[in-house]
């Protein structure tokens, strides 16, 4: 590698919301490969956030020493500033010093704070400008055309760091958008895949969040095992790229080499394919329109034992076809289908229902909102999801009575 080729590349100054989850640590990674080969002047950070896991921030902050370390968790920030103590890294705490974080000076903001506790900060990190590395899709399920007005006012550049749209984004030729038949994100199908729904019903927690081919947080691990990652996916794709519902589906690829299929009119498909290591995404994303090096695994198709692609079950994997509904329904219904999934997960993970409730759990919340309108700002989407919260915890509490 040489730095001179590409430094105003590695000068880009970054901020990481999310350090310590998967995607956050994934980074990381990418970013110490790069300071191995070329020195530490690479990618310096402004700030790192997590949510409660201070010893795992700190231990972040003493290696790549960012202008600025948070804690979203407030009880947290006196422990940050003993572990911290003598590094003159600038320390802040709470929801407030997040989305603070989030509007620092910095050229690239990976945004990877997981669920709807993104959106504050994704929205401050919009409206600053410059490059926002995409990681959190429920902040553009919750609040999409708030989402998608905000970066149209401030003219920042998202690039999708989700493997398949991080995929779509780097096939799509704005040249072609006429020509454009459909897109076709891929799933694996989530550990349950061969599962008949009576074993499916005792599901635990850790079988859920058993991935075949990703390693990821524990939510998204459910999402995956429901498929209700690839609806909210498609609703994200929508927002991203301006595709109506009829040009988005779904196929099921156990072997996650192949991320997405770009269809067009003239009987052309092109396909997307690299190892299933979110790194490749990442570094698409920190260098965006430029190509560098990370550590990724390499794909090798010769040893992949072929691959395979099959229909998605809609009756087996509820949660895709609902997902596919709030897309066709738009106005609040995928704020609420977000909020509820989220709430269901949680309670899922906490052994309070089972598996297969999360998405009885999702549909009656959206029956109950049905006919709300869409959140025209922040505060709107804010009370629509608060709200749902509350809809899907009763009806948790009804099902456990």
């Amino acid at each position: 590698m040489n730095l001179s080729d590409l430094h105003d590349v590695y000068q880009r100054r970054i901020s990481i919301l999310g350090s310590t989850g998967s995607i956050g640590r994934s980074t990381l990674s990418v970013i110490a490969h790069l300071r191995d080969a070329l020195g530490n002047e690479v990618f310096p950070i402004e700030t790192l956030t997590a949510q409660s896991n201070v010893e795992a921030l700190a231990e972040q902050a003493r290696r790549f020493r960012p202008a600025r370390a948070v804690i979203g968790d407030e009880t947290l920030y006196s422990r940050l500033g003993e572990l911290l103590s003598g590094t003159g890294i600038k320390l802040a705490a709470g929801t407030a010093g997040v989305v603070d974080g989030a509007a620092a000076d910095a050229e690239v903001t990976m945004l990877a704070i997981v669920g709807a506790a993104g959106l504050a900060p994704a929205l401050a990190a919009v409206q600053r400008g410059g490059l926002i590395a995409l990681a959190n899709k429920e902040c553009v399920v919750a609040a999409g055309q708030v989402f998608r007005d905000a970066v149209h006012r401030s003219r920042a550049t998202i690039i999708p760091v989700d493997s398949e749209h991080s995929a779509a984004f780097q096939l799509l030729d704005p040249m072609q958008d006429h020509a454009v038949e459909r897109l076709t994100l891929t799933a694996s199908g989530g550990p349950f895949r061969s599962w008949p729904r009576e074993r499916m019903a005792r599901a635990t927690p850790e079988q859920a969040v058993a991935h075949p081919n990703w390693s990821m947080g524990a939510k998204i691990s459910v999402d995956s095992a429901t498929l209700m990652n690839k609806g909210l996916e498609l609703i994200e794709a929508h927002y991203l790229f301006g595709l109506s519902a009829e040009k988005l589906d779904v196929i099921v690829h156990p072997q996650s080499l192949v991320h997405c299929l770009l269809h067009y009119s003239d009987g052309s498909t092109l396909a997307h394919l690299s190892a299933p290591d979110m790194r490749t995404p990442i570094a698409v994303a920190l260098a965006w329109p430029r190509r560098i090096s990370s550590p990724a695994q390499r794909l090798d198709l010769a040893a992949s034992g072929g691959l395979t692609f099959e229909a998605a079950d809609r009756e087996k994997f509820p949660c895709l076809a609902l997902a596919e509904f709030c897309l066709r329904t738009a106005e609040a219904a995928p704020t609420i289908l977000n909020a509820a999934n989220e709430v269901a997960v949680n309670a899922f993970l906490g052994r309070r229902i089972g598996f297969l409730d999360i998405a009885g759990i999702v549909e009656e919340t959206l029956a109950q909102l049905a006919g709300v309108s869409a959140g025209s700002d922040l505060d709107e989407v804010v009370a629509i999801d608060l709200e749902a919260r509350d809809t899907a915890a009763a009806a948790i509490l009804r099902l456990a009575a």
